[in-house]
Parts: C-alpha cells; sequence; structure tokens
C-alpha cells in the first residue's frame, strides 16, 4: 500500500511540472549539455534596429560572438559558420531591463519582523524554477533588479539578474552588478493601518525617519571604529581586538562608502526631500526612488541630488498614497533633467514594459527615443549597468528582443529574446510544443488521479441509523475591538 507521505510527494512533483512551460519539459534533459556549450555565432540580419543610443538603422544587421554584440549596421556580412536569423520585417531592440521585480524569489520578500532588516539577503532565495522568469522572457525582459519587500524603512539586500531561464540559481545574477538594499518610506514601513499585527516601531512618518537616522548614525559610528582598527593594524601594532561585527550594519557601511546602492520605496513628496535630506547628512546617494508617484512636484530636487526615478506609467489612486499620481509623471520628470525608467512590480506587468514605456509619449510628449530608453538604457544607467546592457552597441552583451511589430506599438508580440547571444525565448517552438505539451499534462493527470488513495471498502461508511454524537461548542469570549473600529477602517 502507498503510503500518504508517497503519495503527497507524487502529487507536488505533477504540480510542479504542470507549472512548467513548454521549453523547459522540452529541453530540461538537455539543460546541462546547453549550459556547458559555448553561445553561437548568430547574425540577425534585414531587421528594423533600435539601438537605444544612436537612432534607428533600418535594414540593419546584427552580428553577436561569444555572447557579444561584434557588429552593428546596415553592410554586415555573416561569417561561415553563423546561425543567421532572418529578421525581415521585424524590429530589435535592446533587452529590457525591469528596475523593480520580485520575480525568482523563494517564499515571501518581506522580513517584515523588524524595520532594519538588512541581513536578509534576496540573493539566498533565488528561485531558478520561477515560472514568472519565463512569461518575462517573452515580453522582451532580459534582466531584473530583484528587490526585498517594503514593510521595513531598511530592507533587505537586493541583486541583479539575468532571466537566463533553465540555469542553476548561481547562473542568475548579473556578473559584476553592484548589490542594492531597499528602503521604505511612508505607509508600509509605518504599518499604523496593518489590522492582526503586533505594533512595531516605527508607526509614523517621523518615526520612520527617526529608524533610518538611527541606523545610520550606528553604522557611522561602526565604520570609524573598522577604520580605526585597519589604520592600526597597518601601523603594525600589536595585539589589537578587532570592532564586533554586526551583520546588519555591513551593508549599510557599503552604501556609506558607494559600494551598494540604495532603492527607496516612497510616494509622497515630503518623504522624498526627507529621504534627501538624511542622505545628504550621511554624505551617501539615493540611486532611485521606487514608485515616485508624486516625483513630478520635487523633480529639481531629485534631479539635482543625482538620484534616479523609477516609476509606474499610470498606476493611480490603489490608496491614500497614490492619490496624487499622474500619468505624466515620468515624462516631467525627464523635463526636469531626473533620469526616468518604468518599472514593473510585478511578474506580469514585467510582460508588457514596453508598452508601459509607451504611453509616456501620449501623457507627456515624449519622442519615440525617450520613450524607448524608460524601460532600456535608463534603467541600466540607474543599476550601473549600462557598459553592458540597455542599447545595442558593439562590445556590449548581446542582450536582444525581436517584435513582429515597433515595439512601442499596442500590436508588438515577442518572437525572440536572447541573453548573452543565446536564444531563451522561441515564440514559434514555443507554439509548437504546446500540443506534445498539453499531451504530457493529460497523462500527468491521469497519473495523479490513479496515485490517488481509494478507500477499502466500508472503511468511513456510516452506520444505518447512526447519529453523530453533538459536539459541544466552548463559549465564545468576547473579542477585543477591531482596528476598524478604532480607527475608522483607514487602510
Amino acid at each position: 500500500m502507498k503510503t500518504p507521505m508517497l503519495a503527497c510527494a507524487k502529487l507536488f512533483i505533477c504540480s510542479v511540472l504542470l507549472a512548467l512551460p513548454a521549453p523547459l519539459l522540452a529541453h530540461a534533459a538537455k539543460s546541462p549539455e546547453v549550459a556547458a556549450e559555448p553561445s553561437p555565432v548568430i547574425l540577425i540580419q534585414n531587421a528594423t534596429i533600435l539601438t537605444a543610443s544612436h537612432g534607428t538603422i533600418e535594414h540593419g544587421s546584427i552580428l553577436i560572438k561569444d555572447g557579444k554584440i561584434a557588429e552593428v549596421g546596415a553592410s554586415v556580412k555573416a561569417p561561415k559558420d553563423a546561425q543567421v536569423i532572418d529578421a525581415s520585417g521585424l524590429f530589435v531592440m535592446p533587452g529590457i531591463v525591469d528596475c523593480h521585480s520580485h520575480i525568482a524569489v523563494d517564499g515571501s520578500v518581506n522580513e517584515g519582523s523588524i524595520s532594519v532588516s538588512s541581513i536578509v539577503n534576496i540573493a539566498d532565495v533565488l528561485n531558478p524554477d520561477d515560472v514568472d522568469i519565463y512569461r518575462d522572457l517573452a515580453g522582451g525582459v532580459t534582466v531584473a533588479n530583484v528587490l526585498h519587500g517594503s514593510a521595513n524603512a531598511i530592507g533587505g539586500q537586493t541583486i541583479v539578474i539575468k532571466l537566463r531561464w533553465g540555469q542553476p540559481a548561481s547562473k542568475l545574477p548579473f556578473e559584476g552588478a553592484l548589490p542594492g538594499i531597499k528602503f521604505a518610506l511612508g505607509e508600509n514601513p509605518k504599518r499604523s493601518n496593518s489590522r492582526g499585527r503586533a505594533a512595531r516601531y516605527p508607526a509614523t512618518r517621523m518615526g520612520v525617519e527617526e529608524t533610518i537616522r538611527g541606523a545610520f548614525v550606528e553604522a557611522r559610528d561602526y565604520k570609524a571604529a573598522w577604520d580605526l582598527y585597519n589604520k592600526r593594524t597597518a601601523a603594525s601594532e600589536k595585539n589589537l581586538l578587532p570592532p564586533r561585527r554586526d551583520l546588519r550594519l555591513d551593508p549599510l557601511v557599503e552604501v556609506l562608502e558607494g559600494k551598494r546602492y540604495v532603492h527607496s520605496h516612497c510616494y509622497r513628496e515630503d518623504e522624498i526631500l526627507m529621504l534627501l535630506r538624511v542622505a545628504k547628512e550621511f554624505g551617501f546617494k539615493v540611486r532611485t526612488f521606487q514608485h515616485v508617484l508624486e516625483g513630478y512636484k520635487v523633480a529639481d530636487e531629485i534631479a539635482a541630488s543625482g538620484a534616479g526615478a523609477s516609476t509606474f506609467s499610470d498606476w493611480w489612486a490603489y490608496k491614500v498614497e497614490a492619490y496624487d499620481a499622474i500619468p505624466y509623471n515620468a515624462a516631467l520628470m525627464t523635463r526636469r533633467g531626473v533620469l526616468v525608467s518604468v518599472n514593473s512590480d510585478d511578474a506580469e506587468e514585467a510582460t508588457h514594459l514596453n508598452q508601459e514605456a509607451a504611453k509616456s509619449i501620449k501623457f507627456g510628449g515624449l519622442s519615440h527615443d525617450e520613450a524607448l530608453k524608460l524601460v532600456t538604457l535608463n534603467p541600466a544607467i540607474q543599476l550601473g549597468i549600462d557598459k553592458r546592457v540597455g542599447s545595442i552597441d558593439v562590445g556590449k552583451d548581446a542582450d536582444l528582443a525581436v517584435y513582429n511589430h515597433d515595439p512601442l506599438s499596442d500590436y508588438a508580440v515577442v518572437q525572440k529574446t536572447l541573453i548573452d547571444g543565446r536564444v531563451y525565448f522561441d515564440r514559434q517552438r514555443d507554439i509548437a510544443d504546446r500540443p506534445a505539451r498539453e499531451k504530457e499534462k493529460k497523462a500527468l493527470l491521469e497519473k495523479e488521479k490513479k496515485s490517488e488513495k481509494k478507500p477499502e471498502a466500508g472503511e468511513g461508511a456510516k452506520k444505518s441509523g447512526e447519529k453523530k454524537p453533538e459536539e459541544k461548542k466552548p463559549e465564545e469570549k468576547p473579542k477585543p475591538p477591531q482596528v476598524s473600529a478604532v480607527s475608522g477602517g483607514a487602510r
């Protein structure tokens, strides 16, 4: 007889398999071999190339060698060993860079128990089997900045990944990309309107500010202690005791030293200005304000600080903080000199970031190239990876998205997505594999049904006329007043 544990294990395996898209199932057995093979030599020819850095090339070609862009232009010849992709009538743009993502994370992205959770690291919980990686590839995304949640004034450490579907977690991180850390301002970290949770400092906006300031006072003193120790050690002093290691403060010292980027969740103009003051006080830079829905109100101050802004195209009124959001935000900040990107913050939204970028042509009058940069070169600059991705230039990584129409059109659909010169998504192959996957799905469902334990004859059957004894309900104790009753139900 099969044990319940075995049945549960089989059910889990079937569930996982059913969640996988076609290409992974079709090529799962070959993935180790594919990972070991060198990137092929590829020539994409006869395409409309949207470079994002130096205009558009009509009837152009891109030669890819060793995962890099070797040549770009209107007259590129194919080497003898090249795999030729005829892109007649198609458009090629740089792979989309999503500056705010929560995909590829095993479990929750929020360590909300304490307000300074800089000890935790998204890199420790990367999940290469998250199907959202594949779905975002199908939307032309090649790079994602994977962030901790926003329940903390100072949240966890972040990581930039390439969407190398089918590779192990160790192959996802973007090599050489500077790590980040997530901050959050406003309602999310103060949590004063959260129900069913124990009270935790801070519970006000002024508390959020002082939580951040207090953490950096500690980090500054901690850094000074280590600097003095290292100086005395370099001078060959003997019998020195090093300062006590503090894993919570180490990432903040990296912020002070410019070795870790700050990406801060925010909405309101007052809290944006607050963090700029704190950053100036301690001598660090805010790399990007995330969401930044009232950024248009303080665009001059953001630009003067050198911070970037990574916003939504037109999300509005999903909570009180978002009521002053306008679809002109990205364009207005751009016109005031802020480096702006448009992000997803959502796995489904990431599948059409090209269209989200296009909205700023209508709302704000950005040019075609300016809108394209919102999801390519600008977020690459914000993440410090623009020397390798974000535009189609010789020497950069061959991270590309191929569309059947202009990518800023509502009719545009991704045909292929390449990372490091390797095709990770192919729409034709995906469609061709669907019947086989559907057949496999049905077979797995049948196996699942057969593996279920059948009850033995008469087991659990009720005897005729047998009545279930009445269960005595425990006395109900009066419930304490709910938060909604105390605070008027404000969320």
